[in-house]
């Protein structure tokens, strides 16, 4: 295992993965193939990114830290330093893999901006705070069933792999990790406009997840709404479907397209 002298930054939220077992694990579960066109976010040291490099010729990565990126390019992998949270993932090809040891502290809000892309990548790994992925992966009428849940939910199919112990980092988190795979799914594709609707839905829904739908989207839908979805008023939002909350956002979509 190389040394390294970099000290790892809290705001960048760096937890280096350096436990051998846990990477090659890691390229078990991606399966990556020569001709694969594969984006690690997060690289940070390399140690990831050269075990992918041994299997397929094209990696590029995206680093926030100027001090890694530029020790990165010294070993010629391909750097884009940049915010992974602002970073237009529709410039690499389509069908790209994209990998990654995501920083804990803005793993949801990234998840939600990398859903935007659901359709124009083959699939996605990452490593997660457990709670995070047992969130994604949460069924309906759960603790864990929220916004995250039916976000993704609708647009892949997702199945956590394995949990990682915290001393397989530098420096050891405070919580377990999960690693979890992302599978766009066929015809899942939101319109623009329905997408935007779809995000208005799910956070009214679930910032008041204790009230009823009548109560917690009565801006959106009214009485004769439900009967035309077919959908109980009375229910709370967690007990909705993600195919639930597609169709409401398809309808409302439609009733302001019909205007």
């Amino acid at each position: 295992m190389r040394s390294s002298s970099h000290r790892p930054r809290k705001r960048f939220g760096q937890h280096f993965l350096h436990d051998p077992r846990i990477l090659e694990k890691i390229v078990s579960a991606v399966q990556p193939q020569e001709n694969d066109f594969v984006v690690e976010i997060g690289p940070g040291e390399g140690a990831l990114t050269r075990r992918l490099l041994e299997k397929t010729r094209h990696v590029e990565t995206i680093e926030i830290d100027r001090d890694l990126a530029a020790r990165l390019r010294q070993e010629n992998i391909k750097v884009h330093e940049a915010d992974a949270l602002e970073f237009d993932y529709s410039g690499f090809p389509p069908g790209a893999r994209i990998v990654g040891n995501l920083p804990y502290n803005i793993s949801t809000p990234l998840l939600f901006h990398l859903a935007r892309f659901a359709q124009r990548v083959r699939d996605m790994h990452f490593m997660l705070q457990r709670e995070v992925v047992e969130r994604m992966v949460a069924a309906p009428s759960t603790a864990q069933y929220g916004r995250l849940s039916v976000a993704l939910q609708v647009r892949f199919r997702m199945q956590k792999l394995f949990t990682v112990a915290a001393g397989a980092f530098r420096p050891p988190p405070k919580v377990e990790s999960a690693m979890v795979r992302l599978v766009p799914m066929e015809g899942a594709a939101l319109r623009e406009a329905e997408a935007t609707v779809f995000d208005q839905i799910l956070r009214r829904a679930f910032s008041a997840r204790r009230k009823t739908l009548s109560n917690a989207l009565a801006l959106a839908l009214g009485p004769e709404d439900y009967g035309a979805l077919q959908i109980e008023r009375g229910l709370r939002p967690e007990a909705l479907s993600p195919a639930h909350y597609l169709r409401i956002a398809r309808y409302l979509s439609g009733k302001e397209e019909g205007r």
